[in-house]
């Protein structure tokens, strides 16, 4: 496991696809924490990692991608510590697996599913059923993460579905490998709509929201975390905690999430 895990993190800083707190990918050593992470929780959790490496000393190295994405890198091995996932069903499925470990699961954040355009757009759309979401985009596509896979695109599509948008639509979709790479068709202006959390729209000053699907249009937008099952690293349950305090607390919020209470309650 050892070998493999210091593969692993070379892997994440050779493809840039890891961020560490404070330290450059050369710095991960075996002790640090590795947490793999929905690709919408990068903001703030850059931030809270961030922030306990300087109370601590120790690091966390964070891998981001779409969570379906994530939790089939662990159950093909990758040494992951800590799993949060921006929905149930894929958190279920390493639960399923046996790929973490039940007693350190909870409910840790809610979120919003928004409508996004270019920040120079004029648009305001009202999601509402029977809204014709084709005529919205004038020839072009609607940025999505992956509808079968990627949890932001499968709440928009069920959110479409509700309002009778999805058959007008379907077509014209351009799917991401997840939320944050269909945030950047539209911040690039590659589409003229997108589907994305509340939370993406504020990270991103070049776009902006133009509307918000009402939250009996989806699934509950939940992120469960758990560390997962061959994790042996003891600094994980001590940033899983840290991940409950009030200061991250304070950071999800900055950002737009909603703190839930472990049992899955707004705390």
């Amino acid at each position: 496991m050892r070998t493999t895990r210091r593969s692993w993190l070379g892997l994440l800083a050779a493809a840039a696809l890891a961020c560490t707190a404070g330290a450059g990918p050369a710095a991960a050593q075996n002790k640090d924490v590795l947490v793999f992470a929905a690709a919408s929780l990068k903001n703030a959790l850059d931030q809270i990692a961030a922030d306990w490496q300087r109370q601590t000393g120790k690091k966390v190295v964070i891998s981001y991608a779409a969570s379906n994405t994530l939790i089939k890198q662990i159950e093909q091995g990758a040494p992951a510590d800590m799993f949060i996932s921006a929905d149930l069903d894929w958190m279920n499925y390493g639960q399923e697996k046996n790929l973490i470990k039940p007693d350190t699961r909870s409910n840790l954040l809610g979120n919003r599913l928004v409508l996004v355009a270019p920040k120079d757009s004029t648009a305001s759309v009202n999601l509402q059923p029977g809204i014709d979401v084709a005529a919205l985009l004038k020839g072009g596509r609607l940025a999505m993460g992956n509808v079968d896979a990627v949890p932001a695109g499968k709440y928009g599509k069920a959110a479409l579905e509700k309002l009778g948008a999805w058959d007008g639509v379907k077509d014209k979709i351009a799917q991401a490998d997840n939320v944050r790479a269909a945030l950047l068709f539209v911040s690039r202006g590659e589409a003229p709509f997108g589907i994305v959390y509340q939370t993406d729209a504020a990270a991103d000053p070049s776009v902006k929201i133009v509307g918000t699907f009402p939250e009996n249009t989806h699934p509950p937008i939940i992120y469960p975390i758990a560390l997962t099952k061959e994790s042996t690293n003891s600094d994980a349950q001590a940033f899983l905690s840290h991940i409950r305090s009030p200061a991250a607390r304070a950071a999800f919020e900055r950002q737009g999430f909603t703190v839930l209470a472990p049992g899955g309650q707004r705390s």
